[in-house]
């Protein structure tokens, strides 16, 4: 989680397992492009820095952010990934659209990591402010992509241990 004391993309580079040999989904929400462009840029490099290779990640747009749970749960269903992560940005606008789809999304995602085989990586941004979003894909705060492919190489490996 990006505060004024953590940067998104800090982080140990050797407490990060080897994601060589490992799979992974990517579910990006077509919906704030600039934002969610920069984050999936993210969690590739981050990705192939840490061994994975480009042709064990798969790519797959949805619409939207209310979506990225059926496209989650699609690339966990069709069994040849490791682990999915779910890229997509919300920024609050003038009406309650904001809440319902960042509930539904969170809730859903979250719904679809308890019960999957493999781990669903939360990569949504739920912003007050374009700005906000900014920050969190490679500005002043790092970017979430980094995040959340350590997430997902570091839950492999955690399931691999059991």
């Amino acid at each position: 989680m990006a505060t004024c004391f953590h940067n998104l993309s800090d982080y140990d580079f050797d407490s990060v397992p080897s994601a060589k040999g490992m799979r992974f989904g990517i579910v990006v929400s077509e919906w704030n492009s600039n934002i969610t462009g920069a984050l999936l840029e993210g969690a590739i490099q981050t990705l192939t820095k840490h061994g994975a290779n480009k042709e064990d990640i798969t790519v797959l747009t949805v619409p939207g952010s209310f979506e990225l749970v059926y496209g989650a749960a699609k690339m966990v269903q069709c069994g040849k990934m490791d682990a999915v992560i779910a890229i997509g940005c919300v920024i609050r606008g003038d009406t309650p659209h904001f809440d319902y789809i960042c509930q539904g999304a969170t809730q859903g995602l979250a719904d679809l990591n308890a019960k999957a085989e493999i781990p669903v990586i939360y990569g949504l941004l739920t912003c007050n402010e374009m700005q906000q979003a900014k920050d969190r894909a490679g500005g002043s705060l790092g970017n979430k992509g980094d995040e959340c492919a350590i997430t997902a190489i570091k839950m492999v490996d955690y399931g691999r241990k059991l």
